[in-house]
């Protein structure tokens, strides 16, 4: 795009790659954005394999979706990109996938909003989950509006994931957290149940995340500790025998090792 600057132009073409190559997306799933200068957004073309994405994959819109630079069009789900640009002045890049894990809760309409990782506390917040809209339509951006103010990343009823960050990276890695935490929680409900953090372990965590590294994470959208103290259900425990739980383990890392490896 000689509209557009060329690194900014490689470092999106480099967060397509990364997300077919993690399998956050597949075939010509999923789409890319950055904010550009005078309310212009580089963004992905539609029916565009983002693993073998190039520059002629890309094309450059206006703030009404409008192609302005490049051949093809814009990724399907443009408006929903520029919803998030609009009421969100800090975003400067929007990545929306696919993951496995985070999908499967999407699907079955689970979100990721109990205070369980310290991490995705501090540095994500809450992932919300907004209502089924069929994808591409301005039903999407009607979904999410009401949580794009104050959340990073949407989970989306049976479609996927939207994440947005000040860079192209910062996107990027809120999507891989999303996934991530995703599947941890996956994992313990194998084993019997996640058990949160309590509101006063919450607290704290937020005092230190102040005093040692300046960051207040209350703007965010907030976690939701469980109120009573929790323990795992014993007869959830009972569903799986431990020989069971640990070969449903070794598949799922033997399915990622061997995704990673190609």
């Amino acid at each position: 795009m000689n509209d557009s600057p060329r690194d900014t132009v490689q470092e999106l073409l480099a967060v397509c790659h990364r997300m077919y190559d993690k399998g956050f997306v597949t075939a010509t799933d999923g789409n890319v954005s950055v904010r550009l200068a005078n309310e212009s957004f580089l963004v992905t073309a539609t029916a565009v394999c983002k693993g073998y994405a190039t520059e002629d994959d890309l094309v450059v819109v206006n703030n009404r979706g409008e192609v302005i630079a490049g051949l093809g069009k814009a990724s399907t789900e443009i408006a929903m990109h520029l919803l998030i640009y609009q009421k969100r002045s800090d975003v400067q890049a929007v990545v929306h996938g696919h993951p496995t894990y985070a999908t499967g809760f999407a699907t079955a309409r689970i979100p990721l909003n109990e205070c369980l990782f310290p991490e995705v506390i501090v540095g994500l917040g809450s992932v919300p989950l907004a209502r089924y809209a069929t994808p591409s339509t301005e039903e999407v951006v009607q979904a999410i509006a009401p949580f794009v103010s104050n959340a990073d990343a949407v989970l989306l009823a049976n479609h996927g994931v939207v994440a947005y960050g000040g860079t192209l990276s910062e996107a990027y890695f809120k999507l891989e957290k999303v996934e991530h935490a995703a599947h941890i929680t996956f994992v313990a409900r194998l084993l019997g149940g996640e058990v949160p953090l309590t509101q006063e372990e919450v607290e704290r965590l937020r005092r230190i995340s102040v005093e040692s590294y300046g960051k207040e994470f209350t703007s965010k959208a907030a976690c939701q500790p469980r109120i009573a103290s929790y323990r795992p259900d014993e007869q959830l425990r009972r569903l799986y025998t431990e020989e069971e739980v640990r070969q449903m383990i070794e598949r799922v890392i033997e399915k990622i090792d061997s995704r990673n490896s190609h």
